[in-house]
């Protein structure tokens, strides 16, 4: 009988689409201005990849929403509930003590979902005693203890479940301040390192910086964007270093982390939220989504622009996506896709297939994209 352990951030990821980069510190903040709790749902669609092994494993967890509410929602019977929470106001001290808990009921893996908060307290917890994996749901996802998106968390915890992954590895727990960067700063810091099934695909690598020398290729790309955008379209520009630069020559006020929207070269929406997005779609114009990679990773949506959710994709139409970024950034990834997490099983299907990557003003590169 193999023993999975369960811990569930409820509240990880709500702060995305509301353009809050994060919640911590926030959640009531969160709560008032309508967030939607993602990180539930995102477990229940990993748990469901474990339901051909249900008779084959239990699942150790926390009472209420923080793991046993969704083994149940997922069709999980074998459940042993461990600890105790008061059920609407779980905070990082519950994810501590719940991974010191379950991981003493000599488990093979656990499973959290979070982002990086959710990872770092995990990792203080658990003195790199047991296998782990994340089922990415936070806003900011820096470490590389997450699978790529839930569906493939769930894959990789079955295939190490059933032993047709046999190997682990040391990932990185990274985590930012957030405060700092809802003011535009990144500070990023390795914590440590936590042991996890080594899928090289569907396992994700921790987001890698830019590069110097990579100036004038941003340059280049910036003012291709430019040269290509047309009168009378919404242009929605991502956040990261390379849209940036797009940003800068439009004109003062573009924001490094969050999301902006441009009409004629002007711009008509700064760090703007998903309803934000909506409203502005909802004039009828044509739009575009400019957006980059993220460094290591390859993921296009689904980290740290969760403003530009599903709804708006769809709205704006797959056509119309503009993907940048540097050869460096490409080479980076070696024969790995770009990824997809949007959270919308349809818009990823959508999304799938190849793309152009503009890498230069003369240069684009076919690339797959896949969940």
């Amino acid at each position: 009988m193999k023993k999975v352990g369960l811990i569930v951030n409820p509240i990880a990821g709500m702060g995305g689409k509301l353009g809050y980069k994060g919640t911590d510190g926030i959640v009531d903040l969160c709560k008032e201005s309508g967030a939607v709790p993602e990180s539930p749902r995102r477990a229940i669609e990993a748990l469901k990849k474990l339901s051909p092994l249900k008779d084959e494993h239990e699942i150790i967890t926390c009472p209420s929403e923080m793991g046993e509410s969704e083994a149940r929602a997922a069709g999980l019977e074998n459940i042993k509930v461990v600890g105790t929470i008061v059920p609407g106001n779980t905070t990082s001290e519950d994810t501590k003590r719940a991974a010191a808990l379950i991981s003493d009921h000599d488990i093979d893996i656990l499973l959290f979902a979070g982002g990086d908060g959710t990872a770092r307290d995990v990792y203080s917890a658990i003195d790199g005693k047991v296998v782990v994996l994340g089922i990415p749901s936070g806003v900011k996802i820096h470490s590389a203890v997450y699978a790529v998106n839930p569906k493939r968390a769930g894959e990789v915890a079955y295939g190490y479940l059933a032993g047709k992954i046999r190997k682990t590895k040391q990932a990185e727990v990274m985590d930012i301040d957030e405060e700092a960067f809802r003011n535009g700063r990144v500070t990023a810091r390795l914590f440590g390192y936590m042991t996890v099934p080594d899928e090289p695909v569907f396992v994700q690598s921790a987001k890698a910086g830019g590069r110097g020398s990579e100036e004038v290729d941003v340059e280049n790309i910036a003012f291709r964007v430019l040269d290509e955008m047309k009168q009378g379209w919404i242009y929605i520009l991502g956040p990261g270093t390379t849209t940036k630069v797009i940003k800068d020559k439009i004109g003062e006020g573009g924001t490094l982390l969050g999301v902006d929207v441009v009409l004629d070269r002007k711009f008509i929406g700064y760090d703007v939220n998903e309803k934000h997005l909506l409203d502005i779609l909802d004039t009828g114009k044509p739009a575009a989504i400019v957006v980059t990679i993220i460094g290591g990773q390859g993921l296009i949506f689904g980290r740290g622009n969760q403003q530009i959710s599903a709804d708006v994709i769809k709205r704006v139409g797959r056509e119309n996506i503009i993907v940048i970024a540097t050869k460096n950034k490409l080479a980076g990834l070696g024969n790995k896709p770009l990824l997809v997490d949007t959270g919308d099983e349809e818009t990823d299907r959508m999304l799938e297939g190849y793309i152009r990557v503009t890498t230069g003003y003369h240069e684009q590169r076919l690339w797959k994209v896949s969940q």
